[in-house]
């Protein structure tokens, strides 16, 4: 697979970045947590040949090939809806995406299990498993981009939501016959922060200590919305964010203040290194930050860079 020059990738940050720049942390239940996700994306072909003209026409996207994506399963709606279309029409490359846990996705980049162009986390302890020599220098840098509270989530057809709206939710979870669903703390940032909450409130409240400790209650995080949606669930630790996009109903975890810090970095040895850049850089860009936005995402303004080595499309982005 041949990559573009650093002349093509400059031009596609600058002109196509321009066109639609956007801007811009995690897992499992009934059935033990998946340590390989769920793809949600196109399937990406392997040896994807990317390849445009050194400059690019905003009213005419050059990018061409498939931008494989692994991303933070609590941003499987926003990905798949929002971010990947809208990213397939500003610049003309393809989005592949597959989700899973923050930290299970690190593990199979490290393990070369599955080859990707972009690693977007929900934690940027998931980007330190993969920097260094010790961890195959997979990632030089990453940019923190937006966070996301964690709430608690729950169905509206729940004969246990009157209970839920009232509160205190750490109440409410341990009546019997409740159904919670969280993700595993090995494998997501999100189920570690839910696993903390657990634990901060069980000092006072000792039915949750041995909630924290029941695997049933550990899902998929690529598939926790649907699980909660399909009624399978009364309620569920999730992001503000991905509630948001998924119209789920929420209450606070009063006591606590835990979320998300969203990532993005090009991986070592991208297969498409420009259309890697050219998607980090309109994850950066006015255009998807306006659509973080919208879905309550907390932006991280400006986006903090971490590490060295950022190539000049995403430098580009970043000033803008």
């Amino acid at each position: 697979m041949t990559d573009l020059s650093r002349r093509g990738l400059l031009a596609l940050g600058l002109v196509g970045g321009s066109a639609a720049l956007a801007a811009c942390g995690s897992s499992d239940g009934g059935s033990k947590s998946s340590s390989t996700g769920s793809a949600t994306g196109s399937t990406a072909a392997a040896g994807t040949t990317s390849s445009s003209p050194a400059t690019m026409s905003s009213s005419a996207p050059k990018g061409s090939g498939t931008v494989n994506v692994l991303y933070a399963g609590s941003l499987v709606a926003l990905m798949e809806k929002q971010i990947g279309p809208a990213f397939e029409k500003a610049t003309g490359y393809k989005f592949a995406g597959f989700a899973a846990g923050s930290n299970d996705l690190a593990a199979q980049i490290k393990g070369k299990v599955r080859k990707a162009d972009v690693f977007i986390s929900a934690s940027p302890k998931a980007d330190q498993l993969l920097i260094g020599s010790a961890n195959g220098d997979w990632v030089s840098w990453f940019v923190t981009y937006a966070t996301s509270p964690l709430v608690l989530g729950y169905n509206p057809k729940s004969k246990f939501a009157a209970k839920i709206q009232s509160g205190p939710w750490y109440d409410v979870i341990t009546e019997p016959g409740f159904r919670v669903g969280t993700t595993d703390p090995k494998a997501d940032p999100k189920g570690k922060l839910a696993h903390q909450a657990l634990l901060a409130e069980g000092a006072t409240h000792p039915k949750l200590l041995a909630l924290a400790k029941n695997d049933k209650i550990i899902f998929p995080e690529e598939t926790l919305v649907a699980d909660l949606q399909s009624g399978q669930l009364d309620a569920g630790f999730f992001y503000t964010s991905e509630a948001k996009v998924a119209a789920i109903p929420t209450v606070q975890l009063t006591g606590q203040q835990l979320a998300a810090s969203y990532t993005a970095t090009v991986v070592k040895n991208a297969p498409n290194e420009s259309g890697a850049e050219a998607f980090v850089a309109y994850l950066l860009g006015p255009d998807a930050r306006k659509t973080l936005s919208a879905q309550a995402f907390e932006l991280v303004t400006p986006p903090k860079v971490t590490g060295t080595g950022v190539p000049a499309a995403v430098t580009k982005a970043l000033s803008s």
